[in-house]
C-alpha cells in the first residue's frame, strides 16, 4: 500500500518548530462521540524545543522533551504540555545555549571559563545527556519519561511536573537501556542495554525489575540482570533499540550499525564530535539473532548458544515474537542493509522542500516489514535443509557447513520509500504470543503522513489518511467487553499545519480505521515518538 499523497506544500517542517509550553490545559473542540470506556490519559513525548538563543539542535533526537497528554472525562477532552525540566533542558535555558551534548548537537564548553578548566574538563569524561524525549512507561507505581541512556526521569502524569532524575548504573551493570521494555501483565518490566562484561569485554544484559513491593520500596532498587548476549565484536556494540519477547524467551538482534567505543571514549570532547559521529557500520558483519530463555528458575534466564545469521538490516522496532511448535516468531520493522538510518533523520534533510526530501529518501536504506523464524530444535546433521515446517511462512533456517544457521524472512509489507514503522498491537491481551493485526505509522520517504493496519497472516492492509495531516504513533486500546484481536480503538495524535485548528487527537475504530471522533485544539503539537494510554 503506498501512499496517496504528495506533500509539495510542506506542511510537515511544522512538525519541527519549537513551541511554548502551556500554563494550564485547554479545553479540546470534540466532533463525534468520545467512546465512554475512554477515562484515563493519552501521554506521548518528544521533541519541542529546537533551539536555544541562537544555537541549533541538529538532529531529530536532539530537541529537548516536551511531554504532552490528552484527558479524557465524561465525553470531553483537554489537552496540556510541558518541558520535562532534564538537566540538560534547565541548564539550556539557563545559560542560553546548548550545555550538554545531545545525539547530533555538541556543545561547546563555556567560552567564559579560562584554557586551563576547559582542558581539565576533557578529562571527566563525557556528561551523558537526560533528554528524556522518547517513551513514558510505568515501573511499580511511578511513571518514568525515557530515553536510551543510563538516565531516566520520575514524571507525576497528573501534573507533568518533573520529580526526579535516575541513573540506572546505580543498581545494574548496564551503559544505558532502550526505551522500549516489555511489561508483563503483573507489572515486570524488562529491558536491555549494552555493558562491559569481565575483563572489559562487551556485552548486552537484559534486565528485570520486578513490579510493586509490597513494603512500597522502589522496584528500581531491586533490579537484575537476568541474562547476558554476548557481543560479536570487542569495542564495538551494536545500537540496539529495542528487543523481542515471547512468553519463553528473548530474542536480541546484533545488526551491523555499531557504537566505536574508542571513538566514543577518546577523541569526544577534543574534536567537538556527537554520538552520530561515533556510529560505523560494518558491512561484513551481517545481522545476528540471539535467543535466550527467559527464566531458567529462580529467575535466571539462559543465553542458548547458536548461530543464527541474515543478511545486515538496521532494526528499530520489534512488532511481536511468539513461539509456534518448536519455532520462535519474529515480527519486525526492518531497513534493508547497513547504513545508518539516522544518517538521514538531520533536521536539515526533514525541513527540506518535498523533492528534496524525497531525493535524500531514494538513498537511504528501504524499509520493510519482516518476518523471522527461529528453529529452537537445532541437529548438526541437517546441513542445507530447511528446518522450519511452519506450515503458514515462507521464511526459512538453513545450517550452513560450519554450523551456523542462516535466516531468510517472509516479507509482511513492502512499498518503494513506505515505512510500516512505530508498530503496535494488541499488546494486553497478544504480546508475546501468536496474533493478528499491527498498526503503524506509515513514513511516506520519511514523513509520517498516514496509519496503516497490517494483517499479518494474509498481508491485508488498511489506511486513515487525509491530505496534509502529519499522524504519530497509533497507541491501541481495547474496549473492555471485546472479544476479538482488533476489538479496540487506535488513539494518534496529528498535526494538520494549513486547518483552522492545527492539532488533534484522532480516534479510529481499530477494526475498519473509520474514525470516530477527534477533539481538536488551538495550539501547534510538535512531532512525538512514543507514548501510552494510561487507565
Amino acid at each position: 500500500m503506498v501512499s496517496r499523497f504528495e506533500h509539495p506544500a510542506g506542511g510537515y517542517k511544522k512538525i519541527f518548530e519549537t513551541v511554548e509550553e502551556l500554563s494550564e490545559p485547554v479545553p479540546a473542540t470534540v466532533t463525534g462521540r468520545i467512546p465512554s470506556f475512554l477515562k484515563g490519559s493519552l501521554l506521548r513525548l518528544g521533541p519541542g524545543l529546537f533551539e536555544v538563543g541562537d544555537e541549533p539542535f541538529y538532529h531529530l533526537f536532539d530537541g529537548q522533551a516536551l511531554m504532552h497528554k490528552f484527558d479524557f472525562k465524561n465525553g470531553q477532552v483537554t489537552y496540556f504540555n510541558k518541558y520535562v525540566k532534564t538537566d540538560a533542558y534547565v541548564r539550556a535555558i539557563t545559560e542560553k545555549r546548548v550545555v550538554i551534548t545531545e545525539f547530533g548537537t555538541f556543545a561547546y564548553p563555556d567560552p567564559c571559563k579560562n584554557i586551563f578548566s576547559r582542558f581539565f574538563t576533557y578529562f571527566k569524561g563525557v556528561e551523558v545527556t537526560d533528554n528524556c524525549l522518547v517513551n513514558v512507561y510505568p515501573i511499580g507505581e511511578d511513571y518514568y519519561a525515557v530515553t536510551e541512556t543510563n538516565y531516566i526521569t520520575k514524571v507525576n502524569t497528573d501534573t507533568l511536573d518533573t520529580l526526579k532524575k535516575v541513573d540506572l548504573c546505580n543498581y545494574v551493570n548496564i551503559n544505558g537501556v532502550t526505551a522500549h521494555p516489555h511489561i508483563e501483565r503483573d507489572g515486570t518490566v524488562f529491558n536491555i542495554g549494552n555493558c562491559m562484561g569481565k575483563g572489559a569485554s562487551l556485552a548486552y544484559n537484559v534486565v528485570r525489575i520486578p513490579p510493586t513491593q509490597k513494603d512500597k520500596s522502589d522496584p528500581i532498587e531491586k533490579s537484575k540482570v537476568v541474562v547476558q548476549f554476548p557481543s560479536a565484536e570487542r569495542f564495538k556494540p551494536s545500537y540496539v533499540h529495542s528487543f523481542g519477547m515471547s512468553e519463553n524467551y528473548f530474542v536480541f538482534v546484533e545488526t551491523p550499525v555499531k557504537i566505536n567505543l574508542l571513538k566514543f571514549l577518546s577523541a569526544w570532547s577534543i574534536r567537538g564530535s556527537n554520538y552520530m559521529d561515533c556510529f560505523e557500520s560494518n558491512e561484513v558483519l551481517g545481522t545476528l539473532f540471539h535467543i535466550a530463555r527467559k527464566d531458567i528458575g529462580g529467575g535466571q534466564g539462559e543465553y542458548i548458544d547458536h548461530k543464527f545469521r541474515a543478511a545486515p538490516i538496521n532494526l528499530f522496532h520489534h512488532i511481536n515474537t511468539y513461539e509456534d511448535n518448536g519455532f520462535i516468531v519474529a515480527d519486525v520493522c526492518t531497513w534493508k542493509g547497513f547504513e545508518f538510518v539516522y544518517n538521514y533523520l538531520w533536521l536539515a534533510n526533514l525541513r527540506s522542500n518535498w523533492e528534496e526530501v524525497k531525493k535524500a529518501a531514494m538513498m537511504a536504506p528501504q524499509p520493510e516489514v519482516r518476518r523471522y523464524v527461529i528453529p529452537l530444535d537445532i541437529h548438526r546433521e541437517e546441513q542445507g535443509k530447511n528446518l522450519i515446517c511452519l506450515p503458514y511462512t515462507t521464511a526459512t533456517a538453513v545450517m550452513r557447513t560450519d554450523g551456523t544457521i542462516w535466516l531468510e524472512p517472509e516479507v509482511l509489507f513492502s512499498g518503494p520509500r513506505q515505512a510500516f514503522e512505530f508498530p503496535q498491537i494488541n499488546y494486553e491481551k497478544h504480546g508475546g504470543k501468536n496474533y493478528t493485526y499491527a498498526y503503524a505509522l506509515g513514513l511516506n520517504h520519511f514523513i509520517p503522513d498516514r496509519i496503516i493496519k497490517l494483517n499479518v497472516k494474509t498481508k491485508e492492509t488498511w489506511v486513515w489518511q487525509e491530505p496534509d495531516s502529519y499522524p504519530s504513533e497509533p497507541l491501541f486500546v481495547q474496549t473492555p467487553d471485546g472479544v476479538d484481536e482488533d476489538d479496540g480503538v487506535l488513539l494518534t495524535v496529528v498535526v494538520s499545519p494549513g486547518a483552522q485548528k492545527s492539532g488533534y487527537m484522532l480516534i479510529l475504530n481499530a477494526k475498519d480505521m473509520s474514525e470516530i471522533a477527534r477533539a481538536e485544539v488551538d495550539c501547534p503539537i510538535p512531532v512525538t515518538f512514543h507514548g501510552m494510554y494510561k487507565k
